[in-house]
């Protein structure tokens, strides 16, 4: 069985025409009217999405460090909160708070 060209018969195609192509541009507050009138959604931000809360969102953390692995761990809702919020407190990524843990960690162990 054999493919069929979608390309092989196209004598009933017919370019457009120049006048065709050309339309006039459609001012932008007819968009804007249409759009509100057929109740289409703005994709524009609201006040209240762009200004953001810490309750909204979780906060940014954004740290230069070096470290490039990742590691992927399940936990309770409750220690991932007491990571983020120590980590928070601080003012430290959540690697260095790990390290630290684990340090601590072997520490008392080897006493």
């Amino acid at each position: 069985m054999s493919r069929v060209n979608p390309l092989d018969d196209l004598s009933d195609f017919q370019p457009k025409q120049a006048s065709e192509s050309h339309r006039k541009p459609v001012e932008p507050g007819v968009i804007e009217k249409l759009a509100v009138d057929n109740g289409f959604p703005s994709r524009q931000p609201t006040a209240a999405t762009a200004t953001g809360t810490d309750s909204d969102r979780k906060k940014r953390r954004r740290f230069t460090t070096g470290r490039n692995q990742q590691i992927n761990i399940k936990a309770t809702n409750e220690t991932i909160e007491k990571l983020y919020a120590t980590a928070d407190e601080m003012g430290l990524p959540l690697g260095e708070v790990l390290a630290r843990a684990l340090e601590a960690l072997r520490q008392s162990r080897s006493r």
